[in-house]
Order: C-alpha cells, then structure tokens, then sequence
C-alpha cells in the first residue's frame, strides 16, 4: 500500500497549510463537506489504485475527497458517494464488500457495499482525543524518566494541536484481516484497531522513533514480517503481528516513499534509490536508469514495475530494470496490471497503457 510525502507531486497538497509543530492545519472543516461529484474526478490527482478482491470492480481514490470505481477493468470510471472532500491517500479492499480508506485530516472511512458508498468512522479531533488518552495512561506507567521526558514534551505538543484544532496527517493503511488494521502518517502517527475500526489505539510513540519522522509506507510480507518505512531512512520491522518494533540498518539516510514484495522485498526512495531484501532487514541496493524518485509499485504473477516521477516506469528483467516507453510522462503514485495493459494512476488521473505499445530501453 502507499502513501507518501511525495518530493514534488503532492508536497504542496499535503503541506500546503500553515504548519504546526506536530501536524497542519486545516482553513475550514472538509471533513463535514462531501465531496463534489464533477466530470473532471476522473482527471485529478489520484493517489492510490486497488482491485477489489472476489469481484470485477477497481477503486481509486484522491483529490478533493474523490472515490472512483470502475466495474469495466478501467474503461470507464463513475464516482462514489464520499463524505469528505479532504485529500485521501490510500485505499484498501479487505473482502469483495469491506474496505477502508484514509486521508488528510485524520480521516479514516469504511464501506461496506464495494466501493458505492462511504462512511465516516473517525477523523482528526477523536483520533488527538486518543492520542492524548494514551500517552497520558503510558506517561503514569513508565518508570524510565528520560522516556517519560520524552512523552511528556510529546503530550503538550499533542495538548497545543488539540486546542487549536488542527487535524494528522494520515498517509497509509494496512488492514490484516476484517478487524485488525493500522493507519500511518506524518510525524510518527501510528494507529491500530482491532474491531474493524470502531476503536483505535495510538502507538506513535511507542515506536523507535524519537524524531517522530513520518512514516510513509507499510507491509506485511509472506513470512509475517511487518515492515515501516518512512523519512531520513526510516526503516523499522515487527515480528509478532506490530504489536513490537525495532529498527533496521538503514541503506540510506533519504526518504524511503513505497514497499513491495515480489521474488524479494523491495524499498523505494529519494532521487532513484531501490534497495531488496530477503528478510526485510538486510539490503542492498539495485542499480536503476533513473534519478527520479520512486514512489511506488505494481507486482502481479512475478512481474515487478516501479513507478515514479516525471512519467518513471520500469520493468524488472533479467538485465534488471529497464525503462519501459511510450508512457505518458505524469508522476505516478499506485497502478494495476490487468489485461496485458497497466493502469497507472497519478496526475491526471488513471492512465491506461498497452503492454503490446511498450518497448523497453532508453533513458527516462
């Protein structure tokens, strides 16, 4: 899943508003507004693209608080009913009916029709209620006084941001099952649920992250292992399910923005930075014919293909990984591989490109 501070697609969208120390805040209250249906949803920016599972529908979601779908593997898009109209950064399809997706101002919204229909179940000022909540009752329980420093400065940041009402940063999610999820983003937001999100749990600063840098992207991998990835390097795992973190031996001091898993695990980052794994916790870099940043990844039956800046794609290949062209030269964030076509999505929307138009070679 993604999603990102990206270096120049949406940096302004997500930090466009007068900063606070913790988090941005908001010029009027989208989180009541719904969003507005209008022909030109299908041509915005667009941050995230998923299928969803056991049926022939496409989901993706933006902008304005925009949630397309498609019931035709992307011919066509119409727009669902959303609640919001914020800035949603990720979507996650759980069963062919439930599914979640999250965005700027703490929103975190669920359907349960597919796709059609969206329903609010918390946003910024409940999730800071419980952020506070829970850094207050682990501030009374630690008998470390250099952490319990830590927390404290952390709770009255937290108490200056809840009294002048502004609103996280959501930029991830990743749900494991029907109940058990996570939401993520900036400035060391973490969130877990364990009833399908009608409660969540703050676990920020529980994480080996005093700097609270943001936490851009996470995973699961087949064996279990959870990874999170974020800024300046940031680079953590979990072992029983993201109950515990611990740092891995970062490979790079930049911005990590996208994971993936394919025949190994994949970190994308900063200016062409690609790194593998096969545990998760020992990397080495990969050599790719870019300097545009990577942000993000489409793996389907062994294929692997990197999406970036500046109309980036790549194809892994026995040679590594080649450019791939004509692509329309816009900076992609999420896409599909369906139908001997990719579906990219990014500015302008989902963009559909034939694999019998793509050659590989060249220099992008």
């Amino acid at each position: 899943m993604h999603k990102f501070l990206l270096p120049s697609l949406v940096l302004a969208c997500l930090l466009a508003q007068p900063l606070h120390p913790l988090l941005a805040a908001t010029p009027f209250d989208r989180v009541q507004q719904p969003a507005l249906h209008s022909a030109g949803a299908t041509r915005g920016l667009l941050l995230d693209l998923v299928e969803v599972p056991g049926r022939n529908r496409l989901l993706a979601v933006g902008e304005q608080g925009s949630i397309l779908y498609s019931d035709d593997r992307g011919q066509s898009w119409q727009q669902s009913i959303s609640p919001v109209s914020v800035l949603l950064t990720d979507v996650q399809m759980v069963t062919a009916t439930r599914g979640w997706a999250v965005g700027h101002d703490g929103v975190i919204m669920r359907t349960d029709d597919g796709g059609d229909t969206w329903q609010l179940q918390t946003s910024g000022q409940d999730l800071l209620r419980q952020q506070l909540s829970d850094l207050e009752q682990a501030i009374q329980g630690e008998s470390d006084a250099g952490i319990r420093e830590d927390w404290q400065w952390q709770l009255e940041d937290l108490q200056v941001s809840f009294e002048e009402g502004v609103m996280p940063t959501l930029l991830g999610l990743m749900f494991l099952n029907r109940q058990q999820g996570y939401v993520l983003g900036a400035y060391g937001v973490l969130f877990r649920t364990d009833d399908g999100g009608r409660s969540w749990v703050s676990l920020g600063h529980t994480l080996p992250n005093p700097d609270r840098l943001h936490l851009n992207a996470m995973l699961q991998g087949q064996d279990g292992r959870m990874l999170l990835a974020g800024e300046a390097g940031l680079l953590l795992y979990s072992d029983d399910q993201g109950l515990n973190w611990q740092p891995a031996a970062s490979p790079y001091e930049g911005s990590f923005f996208a994971l993936a898993e394919s025949d190994r695990f994949y970190l994308l980052g900063l200016r062409g930075h690609l790194f593998s794994s096969t545990d998760g916790i020992d990397w080495q870099p990969e050599r790719v014919a870019t300097r545009a940043s990577l942000n993000g990844a489409i793996t389907r039956d062994g294929q692997l293909y990197l999406l970036g800046q500046g109309g980036v794609v790549l194809q892994r290949q026995a040679q590594g990984f080649v450019p791939v062209q004509p692509v329309p030269r816009f900076s992609y964030t999420a896409g599909l591989l369906l139908d001997e076509r990719l579906l990219l999505a990014g500015e302008g929307g989902v963009h559909r490109v034939e694999l019998s138009e793509l050659t590989q070679g060249g220099a992008q």
